[in-house]
């Protein structure tokens, strides 16, 4: 694995692959992933070769995801180096609820990036996670986190309820200088939020740290630093926050954000 190898995007496509409905981009996208002798190891079985994978894969997603109506998802914990990358996946109802099956992958790759040797360990969830909902509410949190890295509004806003309980820390409800400052109360509210975000501020240029993340039943506490950049002043701004967050049957029902605002308009200041 060279350092340009982006160990995000393959997850990305591993996880992908068990969702996917089309046969055709199925079989391509295993092509893709798994070298020829590439193999599959479960706690039960082995999988070796295109064919094999494909009618594993293939029963899976009938069973699970087109009858079952579940969908894979990758938690934001991927790590790799040399030819290993280790992550977590999780299979959760697509119309959102909590986690019904945790897997952990550890693969090992070709000197073409595909996958030779293919671990997969399962854990159902224990009686505390099947009817708690701490570890919902992290792999929705961890899930919101890797969207917001790729940068695709309506990715993200697919995360959000219907109606959002939705609230910046700003005297007023709506900015005179900052354009993301609005009401919002709805899933396309929250899609517009984060266009308009990635609009006025250089992607690029940006970066946003998370320093921990506190979870206490449905409720989520991020606490972390965001610089960005203006387009139109080029002004940096700097600022610590915290983001409240309430999952709900698997989606965000209240996004609460505390920051300095005032940092953020003074960003927008020709000066």
């Amino acid at each position: 694995m060279d350092n340009d190898f982006d160990v995000e995007k393959f997850v990305d496509r591993y996880t992908a692959v068990w969702n996917e409905p089309d046969p055709a981009l199925r079989r391509r996208a295993i092509a893709g992933l798994w070298a020829e002798d590439g193999v599959e190891f479960t706690d039960s079985a082995e999988h070796r070769g295109h064919q094999a994978l494909e009618a594993r894969i293939t029963e899976t997603h009938e069973r699970l995801v087109r009858q079952g109506g579940f969908v894979f998802r990758a938690a934001a914990d991927a790590v790799g180096h040399h030819d290993a990358i280790r992550f977590t996946t999780y299979m959760v109802p697509a119309g959102g609820g909590e986690i019904a099956w945790t897997g952990f992958v550890f693969v090992r790759l070709d000197d073409d990036g595909r996958i030779r040797h293919d671990y997969q360990f399962g854990d159902p969830p224990s009686p505390g996670v099947a009817r708690g909902t701490s570890p919902g509410t992290r792999a929705v949190v961890e899930e919101f986190l890797r969207r917001s890295r790729q940068g695709d509004p309506d990715r993200i806003a697919e995360l959000y309820a219907p109606e959002v309980d939705w609230r910046v820390d700003w005297p007023v409800e709506e900015h005179a200088a900052v354009p993301w400052i609005r009401p919002r109360s709805t899933r396309a509210d929250v899609a517009d939020h984060f266009r308009t975000f990635g609009e006025h501020c250089v992607p690029a240029e940006g970066h946003v740290s998370i320093d921990d993340i506190l979870i206490d039943g449905p409720d989520a506490v991020l606490v972390g630093t965001s610089s960005q950049r203006v387009k139109d002043t080029g002004n940096r701004f700097t600022m610590t926050f915290a983001l409240r967050l309430t999952v709900e049957g698997g989606l965000f029902t209240r996004h609460h954000m505390y920051e300095d605002s005032l940092a953020v308009a003074e960003a927008f200041l020709i000066e």
